[in-house]
């Protein structure tokens, strides 16, 4: 009965990508699946309800942070930030090194950060503006900056996965740093050639648009625009809390959009919510999006997704997976194992933490030792969820990029860094008992 709800789930999940569906309508087949199961199973609708107001009640602040996200995205745009750094960037970059630029870019503003969603939020959209504007594919600029993002949301001392890791293996956060930079060398340096070539082999060439002139007709151009941005790099550096630093941003791009590029306060609001929408039919598709509403299906989905944690701490829904650990151990290495457990863990349970907090008790008798239990989840569960369209370290971005899930094929890092992993500790052997 549990492997049957399980693979429906799997399936369901998988036929949605396929199809082109909504992942909603595959995350609330889960929801009923899982509830019909602690059901059957004796628990009472009123547990169910609980479970589930529980798991949400403790994901409250990511659902705060979806919506500054949203806003912050949509006000950069009105605000004229984007169209400047895009306008001067424009000039200065090559198309064939962009795809290696966004990356480093990305990984260098979330280790300072410590947040995909806030990298993605920002220095993304802008690699997406400035991707449009030269004629890079979405899809490669999507991959470089998903990649790009889980550098430092992997390990930047401010990163809240890397926390969360540090707190379920009884590790120190920043002996953890030390180790994790250490086996993220390979595939960085790896990376930055691949997407090297990928720029010079897709060869793109600069559309014949002058942007600036373009964005100069309808936006105040001044170097207060920039504003904004600076705002995030210098309470970044601070180290000051990712929150406060979207806030002070959205209120000075929101100033910005007042003070600078006429909008009245009415118009403020709307952008806020519904997004940006340019009244110019040629800068719509480079700046259009955001707001609060672009952020609507990426909270639905994070919320059915941690319900899930409900049911999985108070019906033992996995214990079938539990049982085959030791047997797909002795049969792949324990290492290969940890990459396909974390892959599957990834795919059910659709966010990072619970992810990585099911790997590590599905392996906490086979990896003893916590410093290598740590670096197996860091280099496996962290990365891998960002590879899976459905779960929220995945969708989150490419929603708020504007990419289809074609983006994951081109995301290099988040495919090497769980191989890297294999031989950057030592070996360990399976503990029977």
């Amino acid at each position: 009965m549990r492997n049957i709800i399980l693979l429906a789930f799997l399936l369901s999940l998988v036929g949605c990508l396929l199809l082109d569906m909504p992942l909603i309508s595959a995350m609330l087949l889960g929801y009923v699946l899982f509830a019909g199961y602690a059901l059957h199973v004796g628990s009472s609708f009123c547990e169910i309800v609980s479970m589930t107001a529980a798991s949400i009640w403790q994901i409250r602040m990511v659902l705060i942070v979806f919506v500054l996200i949203g806003m912050l995205t949509a006000s950069w745009r009105a605000s004229g930030t984007i169209p400047f750094i895009v306008s001067m960037a424009e000039s200065l970059i090559r198309p064939e090194i962009f795809p290696l630029l966004a990356f480093l870019l990305n990984a260098a503003l979330s280790i300072m950060l410590g947040t995909s969603f806030g990298t993605v939020a920002t220095m993304g959209v802008i690699c997406m503006s400035i991707g449009s504007v030269i004629d890079v594919p979405p899809a490669v600029t999507g991959g470089a900056v998903l990649s790009g993002i889980y550098v430092g949301d992997r390990c930047s001392p401010l990163s809240t996965s890397a926390l969360v890791v540090s707190s379920i293996t009884q590790t120190d956060i920043y002996d953890n740093l030390i180790l994790m930079a250490k086996s993220a060398i390979r595939p960085l340096l790896i990376s930055c050639v691949l997407y090297l070539i990928i720029g010079i082999y897709i060869s793109p060439s600069p559309l014949d648009v002058d942007t600036t002139s373009i964005f100069g007709e309808h936006f105040d151009l001044s170097g207060w625009t920039l504003l904004p941005a600076l705002s995030v790099i210098i309470m970044s550096c601070l180290r000051i809390d990712v929150r406060k630093t979207m806030i002070v941003s959205l209120l000075l791009s929101c100033a910005c959009c007042f003070l600078l590029q006429g909008m009245r306060a009415d118009e403020i609001l709307t952008m806020l919510i519904a997004g940006y929408t340019s009244p110019v039919e040629s800068l719509q598709s480079m700046l259009g999006g955001g707001g609060i509403f672009s952020m609507k299906e990426p909270g639905i989905i994070i919320s059915l997704s941690c319900s899930y944690a409900g049911f999985f701490q108070h019906v033992d829904i996995l214990k079938d997976v539990k049982k085959s650990i030791d047997r797909l151990s002795g049969a792949v290495t324990l290492r290969g194992s940890v990459i396909i457990v974390a892959t599957l863990t990834s795919m059910i349970a659709c966010n990072q933490t619970l992810s990585s907090i099911l790997t590590q008790q599905l392996y906490s008798t086979l990896i003893p030792d916590k410093r290598q239990m740590m670096l197996a989840i860091e280099n496996t569960a962290i990365v891998i969820a960002g590879l899976i369209p459905w779960s929220i370290a995945c969708s989150v971005p490419l929603h708020t990029m504007g990419v289809s899930a074609s983006a994951v094929f081109f995301a290099c890092y988040l495919y090497l860094q769980p191989f890297a992993g294999m031989t950057s500790h030592k070996k360990s052997q399976p503990q029977k008992g």
